[in-house]
């Protein structure tokens, strides 16, 4: 059984950061993409950034790139998000989401099949 949990959530003010981590059991975790999503109240669940199964390749959302790296440890089976200059847009769930089916962020790699973690909130205050 497949097991996705996030942590690091919490709240801080504009302009600061915070670290998500996430820990997947359960699969090979060095054989799939990782991927980061939030859902914002009243919004659509977005795709904020994609890592290969290697980490060698990443994608962001324009709304964050420059501010947020997703980063991997294999052998830890761990995915994180540094974020950084924090934003009250960025106020959200955060979801962390194994690929089922592919090690690579390529194409619309935000509608594939994943499996979900149950969140953790990122309240940024202005």
């Amino acid at each position: 059984q497949v097991q996705v949990v996030e942590s690091g959530g919490g709240l801080v003010q504009a302009g600061g950061s915070l670290r998500l981590s996430c820990t997947a059991s359960g699969l090979r975790f060095d054989d799939y993409a990782m991927g980061w999503f939030r859902q914002a109240p009243g919004k659509e669940r977005e795709g904020v950034s994609c890592i290969s199964w290697s980490g060698s390749s990443t994608v962001y959302v324009d709304s964050v790139r420059g501010r947020f790296t997703i980063s991997r440890d294999n052998a830890k089976n761990t995915l994180y998000l540094r974020m950084n200059s924090l934003k009250p847009e960025d106020t959200a769930m955060y979801y962390c989401a194994a690929d089922r089916t592919s090690g690579y962020c390529r194409g619309s790699w935000f509608n594939r099949e994943y499996y979900w973690g149950q969140g953790t909130q990122v309240t940024v205050s202005s």
